[in-house]
């Protein structure tokens, strides 16, 4: 009996090390973002749509319910399914501004850098991008005053993201958002708004050059023309950057040095790292962000057989998601220790417990599993430290767009995709496109190859 009770505490002390140790589910696995990927590189957009639904509960959960409906929301868009579409992204944004509202006043004007336990509220460029693929969803529906009700929207929410952030922010506006908003307002005849919105974004592509290394893009239209109409293309290409969970042993007075000096640190992780606690070192996870190789790096237009422009680039998604992470390290690393540290004392505090209770229970030989206590605490907590890796992972690596003055007519549009020697990689064909006079026709594909 005695040595029957040793084998439950050990147990016990099994089960208390889980419990201290224990981490959230991290969104969706490499396996699910690979195949999300697979299928949009083959515009299998409706298998795509049909495994989301089937893994909403398993690989999504309550807590990653806004990724999940913007992986589908920007399939849907993909896909043509513009209404649809909208109303995914709707949900997303509803639950996204509720959250950030939160973490305004909780981070300081940044999003809340979430634990995986927290509910992902997204990042401010994903937001502004959800915003972007409203618009466009309607465009494509002819529905142009709900358009223009997004992007009076989506101004807003870059004003409030602006004001607060100011200086400190990496991403603080985003010229490619304003560069849209601009060309619809344009569409709808307001003009203040449109040169508004268009000075915004010329002020944040100069931003941008600094920031992420980007050109400015460049469109010389000169005067308008009789009869004429303008096609306007988006060439969504590459597959977003991801983040993968590093793991790294941090000496103990390390981490007391890196928690001591964030003044925004929490005051028990200092006071539990600077006195030591037991122990020498801790198992800290960082997100880290990685970008999978993709083959097309560009796209021509042509128009009835003739080549009339090549796309530029409009957004470095890439760019913008890495410095995004990099501005925030220092605080990130910091929260990853006092995650670490309180895994480690709750561990510990555990283990001397059910230690303790073994040893007085035990007899024989059965006292030396008394000693596997700690060990299987503390290894249980360094085994379960993850960083948290959620994103929008189904977004482009960068958006394109070219720009090209046209007789008013139908015209056949072709887009060849191209890698960095120039191959053709593959081609779409948009078949008897109707250009207005004096308007603004909109296509868009996405490559992910």
């Amino acid at each position: 009996m005695k040595r029957s009770g040793a084998m439950k505490l050990c147990a016990a002390a099994f089960a208390a090390g889980i419990l201290a140790a224990a981490g959230c589910a991290s969104g969706p696995s490499s396996g699910t973002k690979a195949a999300l990927n697979s299928f949009i590189a083959g515009h299998r957009y409706a298998e795509a749509e049909t495994y989301l639904d089937m893994n909403k509960d398993s690989q999504y959960g309550q807590k990653n319910a806004v990724l999940f409906y913007l992986d589908k929301g920007v399939i849907q868009n993909h896909a043509g399914k513009y209404k649809e579409s909208d109303a995914t992204f709707d949900m997303a944004e509803k639950r996204m501004d509720e959250l950030y509202t939160t973490s305004i006043t909780r981070a300081g004007g940044t999003l809340l850098i979430n634990d995986n336990t927290t509910e992902y509220a997204g990042e401010p460029y994903e937001r502004a991008l959800l915003s972007v693929f409203r618009a466009l969803d309607y465009v494509f529906l002819g529905e142009h005053d709900e358009a223009l009700v997004e992007s009076r929207k989506l101004e807003r929410f870059l004003q409030e993201l602006n004001d607060t952030t100011g200086a400190k922010g990496v991403y603080k506006d985003d010229a490619f958002a304003h560069y849209v908003n601009a060309l619809l307002f344009a569409d709808a005849g307001m003009m203040d708004d449109a040169r508004i919105s268009l000075q915004a974004s010329d002020a944040t592509y100069r931003d941008y050059v600094g920031m992420f290394g980007m050109p400015t893009p460049h469109f010389d239209f000169g005067k308008r023309e009789k009869n004429h109409g303008e096609l306007v293309f988006i060439h969504f290409n590459g597959v977003a950057p991801h983040k993968i969970s590093k793991t790294w042993q941090i000496a103990w007075n390390d981490a007391a040095l890196i928690v001591r000096s964030d003044s925004s640190a929490d005051q028990q992780a200092k006071n539990a790292l600077v006195s030591g606690f037991v122990g020498n070192s801790i198992v800290v996870s960082y997100p880290e962000m990685v970008q999978d190789p993709y083959r097309i790096v560009g796209s021509d237009v042509y128009v009835d057989s003739q080549p009339v422009a090549s796309t530029q680039l409009m957004e470095d998604v890439t760019a913008i998601a890495g410095k995004t992470l990099a501005s925030r390290m220092a605080a990130i690393k910091t929260r990853a220790i006092a995650r670490a540290t309180a895994k480690y004392i709750t561990a510990e505090i555990a283990a001397r417990a059910a230690k303790a209770a073994c040893k007085r229970a035990c007899s024989g030989y059965a006292c030396y599993l008394c000693d596997l206590t700690g060990a299987v605490a503390h290894g249980m907590a360094a085994a379960s430290e993850t960083a948290d890796v959620r994103c929008w992972d189904t977004i482009p690596s960068q958006i394109r767009m070219a720009r090209v003055k046209l007789p008013a007519g139908k015209h056949d549009v072709a887009v060849y995709f191209k890698d960095a020697a120039g191959v053709v990689v593959s081609t779409q064909t948009f078949s008897a496109v109707d250009i207005n006079d004096a308007k603004r026709t909109y296509l868009s594909y996405r490559t992910a190859q």
